[in-house]
């Protein structure tokens, strides 16, 4: 018998600042979450699962209209088995989605305590509480139910974790605690990057089925999950993307040429892809040469080109700059000006105020495209703003220095 989990599709969700990129092909990005999960359907269909599991953030807050709630009806009269559906902090937010009906084969968890639902003809049972609210400060899993004995136990959970990264917390619990629920399989979601946090028993965050900006970089899809004689024997990563993110990072060097760089870097990420287009990000280390900080449109051609000649499709959604002064730039003349800079981001109070105006500024953006900023968030992401905005600076100025 085998099952699918997935989580954190994220339904109509935009590709945040892309859609006015007049080089960008529409079809590149038209429709790429429906078709992560039409994808993710035909893998459920073609391995023939018992049931499907979506541990929340099916939608991505409320439809625009109510083509998002026809269209997953569709899929799932395709589908044509079980699929229990979790809410999320996404789905929670939606009030649309209330106001019209699931298909027959789609089980809801409640929203206002823990429900378990069993799989006709199996022994199996799925625990689940879903989000009542977008935001859940508290540990859920005090209310789980103890698991059923002879019964192959799921526990489906919508949860930050620990996990201290850049995903906002919800219903944070310890996955130490889980392990000790005595459930056989738990089926996580929130977090976009997949993690296996244990395997006896597999505790799993599958990831999003359609990475939307260049933090979900890599393969994005879902778990399909054996099981045979009542224990899982297997847990598989299935990608269903249609578009695959990448981050280029190259370096820049006098003694060697560049393109021949930036070729081989586009190479890695077509072959990494697995025959995907790809929207990547240029990350350009190493030295500051002439022209590098002023010559984004040709060094994103360049690119373009590689992957042309290599029988792909690439195209760069930006141009970043880590680069050091040049050999030739005498570094005493950069060494104050830099420390002048370090000290200023290094100033606590100095820092706690830029973040305020940062986090002000995160706030006014609309929601759909927050999560796809690149604005620092905490002391160690500003380091890492301020380490791009000096190379910018240093590529500038070492571009006025002759020879």
């Amino acid at each position: 018998m085998k099952f699918l989990h997935a989580a954190d599709i994220h339904l109509d969700s935009p590709l945040s600042g892309l859609q006015s990129r007049a080089d960008l092909p529409p079809d590149l990005l038209r429709d790429c979450t429906r078709r992560a999960f039409a994808a993710m359907i035909d893998l459920a269909i073609a391995e023939e699962v018992a049931f499907v599991i979506i541990a929340g953030d099916l939608y991505d807050g409320d439809w625009k209209d109510f083509s998002t709630g026809l269209f997953v009806a569709a899929q799932m009269k395709r589908l044509g088995r079980p699929c229990f559906l979790l809410r999320g902090n996404h789905d929670a937010r939606s009030v649309i989605t209330r106001d019209l009906a699931l298909p027959a084969n789609v089980f809801e968890f409640s929203t206002r305590t823990c429900q378990t639902h069993e799989v006709g003809g199996l022994s199996v049972v799925l625990h689940g509480h879903s989000f009542p609210n977008r935001a859940v400060p508290e540990d859920l899993t005090p209310g789980y139910p103890e698991p059923r004995r002879g019964w192959l136990n799921i526990g489906v959970l919508h949860t930050s974790g620990n996990d201290p990264g850049e995903h906002e917390t919800y219903a944070p619990c310890d996955p130490g605690l889980l392990r000790l629920k005595g459930y056989d399989y738990w089926a996580l979601g929130h977090i976009h990057r997949r993690q296996v946090l244990a395997e006896r028993p597999w505790i799993v965050f599958p990831g999003n089925t359609q990475g939307r900006h260049i933090r979900e970089t890599g393969a994005k899809g879902c778990s399909l999950v054996t099981v045979e004689e009542g224990q899982v024997v297997a847990v598989e990563h299935r990608a269903v993307d249609n578009l695959r993110w990448a981050l280029l990072e190259v370096e820049a060097a006098e003694e060697a040429p560049l393109a021949s760089r930036l070729a081989e870097a586009v190479g890695r990420a077509l072959a990494e892809a697995e025959d995907r287009p790809v929207l990547a990000r240029l990350l350009l280390t190493g030295e500051a040469l002439p022209g590098l900080a002023t010559d984004a449109e040709r060094l994103a051609a360049e690119c373009r080109n590689a992957a042309i000649e290599a029988g792909g499709t690439l195209f760069i959604e930006a141009v970043r700059l880590r680069t050091r002064p040049r050999r030739g730039l005498e570094a005493a003349a950069l060494d104050p000006l830099r420390a002048a800079f370090e000290a200023g981001l290094a100033d606590p109070a100095r820092s706690a105020a830029l973040l305020a105006d940062l986090a002000t500024l995160r706030a006014k953006v609309p929601a759909p495209a927050r999560e796809a900023l690149d604005l620092p968030q905490d002391a160690e992401g500003l380091a890492r703003l301020g380490e791009e905005a000096w190379a910018l600076a240093a590529a500038a100025i070492a571009a006025e220095q002759p020879g």
